[in-house]
């Protein structure tokens, strides 16, 4: 979710009916080959280093915790506009 010098990349997975899952967690050199990956798949990149340290502190394949539902939200409706998804 953002790049930078201390990069922190945080890759979700949301399968309704349930919750969104964090599923990647990488800092710096992890960080940027996971947003690579994400690019060279096609996958929509939010970038919003609050959420993603957030984010950071949950368990691999755990899914968010209801404090940050609102949040996640936001960044999930961003990734459905762009790709085309909604309007």
């Amino acid at each position: 979710m953002s790049q930078s010098r201390n990069a922190l990349a945080i890759a979700l997975k949301y399968e309704r009916p349930h919750a969104p899952r964090v599923t990647a967690v990488g800092r710096n050199e992890l960080a940027r080959r996971i947003i690579e990956l994400a690019e060279a798949n096609g996958v929509p990149i939010s970038r919003n280093p609050e959420l993603a340290a957030a984010l950071s502190h949950v368990e691999l394949d755990t899914e968010i915790p209801e404090s940050l539902y609102r949040a996640v939200a936001e960044v999930l409706t961003y990734i459905l506009r762009v790709s085309g998804r909604i309007r």
